[in-house]
Parts: C-alpha cells; sequence; structure tokens
C-alpha cells in the first residue's frame, strides 16, 4: 500500500504533530509500505530515506514561530497525480482538506487525523458572542464530508465529532517511544523538589498555570526547581515574571534523549493545558516514570491511572495541590506506575491500528 502523508506546521518545533507524523510513518515503511510526507518549507525539496521513505517539501508561507503552511494546493493535488496513492492521510484542518475531494474523484481512501478539537483551540481567541459550538459544528460536518475516516486519538477530542453524529470515527491514541523516554537508573539526591514543563509557551498551553504553581509551592514553603523545555511567544514575558522564581528556561530542545533525560530527572511533571486532544508530552514522562499532574480538562486524564498521576483543577493552587499530594506517594512506587501505563501505548499498535483504517479493514481493540 502506498499512502502519502500530508501535514501543515511541520517544523522541528513542531512538538507532537511531528512526532506523530514521523513515527506512524516509519511505522508504515517498517510494515513494508510505500510512505511519502508533503510538507511545507522555505523550498521545493525530495528526499528519500530507507527509514523514512520519501519526503517531499513544497514552499509554503512562514505563519510565524517557525512554521508554515501550504497554501498552494493546486501543487499538491498534481504530486498526488504523480504519486498515485492507495491511500492518504491529512494531518491539518485548513488548506490541505481539499485533498478529501481529490481523493473521493480519484477512487482513492482518505484518512483526516485529527491533532485537536476545534471548539477548544478556538475559545480563547474569538468573542464570546460568537457562537463557537455551532461554528465547530459547521467545519466538522464539512470535514466529514470530504474524507471516508476520521481519526482521533482520545475520548475528549472525539466529542465534537460525535455530537455531528459522524460515521466512520475511529479512536487511535498515540503511542510513545519506550525505548527514549524510559526510566533513568538513578535520579539522584536533591534538597529540593524537581518538576518540570515540556511543551510551548503560548497562551492555549497555559504555562502561566505551571508558573503560577511553583510561586504557590514556594510560598508554602517546599523547595521546588521547575525546568522549562519549550520555546514560544510568551518566553519573555514568562522569564521577566519568574525572575525570582526557582525557574530555569531550557527554550527549544531537540534532542529527544536529552528531552527524556530531564524529564527522566524530575520528580513530577506537570500538564496544565485543558484542551489537548492527546497529550504526548504526558505519556513521554510517564514512559520516563515520572507521574504527571495534569489539568482535569482535556485528554490528559485518560492517560492517567491511580499511583501514576493526578488529574486537578487547571489553576495555580490546583496543580500545586497536584503537587503535594504526590509527593505523598512512595516514590519507587509512582515511578513504576507511571512506566507500566506508558508501556500500554507502543508506537507498534497505533502503527497497527491506523493501517487498518487506511486499509479500511477491522480496526484493532487498543487502550483507551
Amino acid at each position: 500500500m502506498r499512502i502519502v502523508q500530508l501535514a501543515n506546521l511541520y517544523s522541528p518545533v513542531s512538538g507532537g504533530l511531528r512526532t506523530a507524523v514521523n513515527a506512524l510513518g516509519r511505522g508504515y515503511v517498517a510494515a513494508g509500505h510505500e510512505r511519502v510526507l508533503i510538507v511545507p518549507g522555505a523550498v521545493e525539496s525530495r528526499v528519500e530515506t530507507d527509514t523514512d521513505g520519501l519526503v517531499i517539501t513544497v514552499p509554503g508561507v512562514p505563519v510565524g514561530a517557525g512554521y508554515r503552511m501550504i497554501t498552494n494546493t493546486g501543487q499538491v493535488l498534481r504530486l498526488l497525480d504523480e504519486l498515485a496513492p492507495n491511500s492518504v492521510e491529512v494531518s491539518d484542518k485548513l488548506t490541505l482538506t481539499r485533498v478529501g475531494r481529490w481523493a473521493r474523484r480519484a477512487g482513492v481512501r482518505s484518512v483526516l487525523l485529527s491533532h485537536e478539537r476545534l471548539d477548544a483551540i478556538l475559545a480563547p481567541r474569538v468573542p464570546d458572542w460568537v457562537p463557537l459550538e455551532r461554528v465547530a459544528d459547521l467545519w466538522n460536518r464539512r470535514l466529514v464530508g470530504s474524507f471516508d475516516a476520521i481519526v482521533v486519538t482520545s475520548a475528549f477530542a472525539r466529542e465534537e465529532f460525535e455530537r455531528i453524529g459522524a460515521p466512520s470515527l475511529f479512536r487511535v491514541p498515540l503511542g510513545v517511544d519506550l525505548e527514549t523516554f524510559r526510566p533513568r537508573g538513578d535520579t539522584g539526591s536533591h534538597h529540593e523538589t524537581r518538576l518540570v514543563y515540556v511543551g510551548r509557551l503560548s497562551a492555549e498551553k497555559h504555562p502561566d498555570l505551571v508558573l503560577g504553581a511553583v510561586r504557590v509551592l514556594t510560598r508554602r514553603g517546599l523547595a521546588v526547581r521547575l525546568d522549562v523545555l519549550g520555546d514560544g511567544p510568551a518566553r519573555e514575558r514568562l522569564e521577566r515574571e519568574t525572575s525570582d522564581l526557582p525557574v530555569v528556561f531550557h527554550g527549544h530542545v531537540g534532542d529527544r534523549a536529552e528531552v527524556a533525560e530531564k524529564i527522566g530527572a524530575a520528580d513530577i511533571a506537570l500538564a496544565p493545558c485543558p484542551v489537548e486532544s492527546f497529550g504526548l508530552s504526558v505519556l513521554e514522562a510517564l514512559a520516563c516514570g515520572t507521574p504527571v499532574v495534569a489539568a482535569a480538562r482535556g485528554a490528559a486524564p485518560e492517560l492517567l491511572t491511580p499511583g501514576a498521576g493526578l488529574a486537578v483543577p487547571p489553576t495555580d493552587e490546583g496543580l500545586a495541590d497536584g503537587v503535594e499530594t504526590v509527593l505523598t506517594w512512595p516514590a519507587e512506587d509512582r515511578r513504576r506506575r507511571a512506566r507500566a501505563r506508558a508501556e500500554e501505548f507502543p508506537w507498534s499498535a497505533t502503527v497497527d491500528r491506523m493501517l487498518a483504517v487506511h486499509a479500511g479493514a477491522p480496526v484493532p481493540a487498543g487502550v483507551g
């Protein structure tokens, strides 16, 4: 089977989207299928490797912070005519949705992989008077009408499509690289509680809550240190506002092994975003044996099991209370439970389920 993946906003700083697209693509190649990836870049290029298949970069328009978007969809459709895929997988809900209609005309199976929940990510960006749910429903009906299958990664992400009665809706949780993200042999001894946040420093991710929690914990007399792994438009402001706190900003860390090392060295990972459609950084923390305190809204709580983490109100005090609660759990036990939960999500299971969706075959049951 020749599968063509297409994605916008795919760049070295893309985080979860890039990780997921790459892991799936490499899984397709390893399973014996042909994989082609089409993404935006500064210039047009083609690179083929044994592990990644063929990666085609087409010129994309910069949309800020290292991201690009394909606007010349005509060029993409001509590429698809040339590539003659058996199935297409689209990780975009804007300019690349025309691919679904192309696939229908060409008799090619089409799959939309939903990486975000529209009503949730739009909420902080539009005025209160906008009928957000109705707007999201109208757009999602358009998507459902364009693609043969819609794939979501969580029950939270599934809700907006269930609301409009979408047929051919599949829930396929993402996976985690259990080799790169694994417990450290020795976490060392330290007098302070080490916290870690991995994510984009932008409003929709709510990093302010993590820093607010550090301020609350410090005020309560708990010695803490927070490592922030990520960059974004809010970084300068956050650094300025927390200059008096024990916080270290590392910026974007591209080396996955280094990210895993820093997560594994922490006592607790914090996941404050209440609109995550899956929570890949949560799963990566669990794989490192690091329990997670996460917002009680969004998809992240679906990944937590007793002893592996805690879902709390998405407030400064809520996160701080969660940290203090998790610290009462035996350290060895909470690390063991965190790792055990992550081991239920190997990328191989995600790849198998996605290949079934591409083939139009029954999708194997999996964890949730």
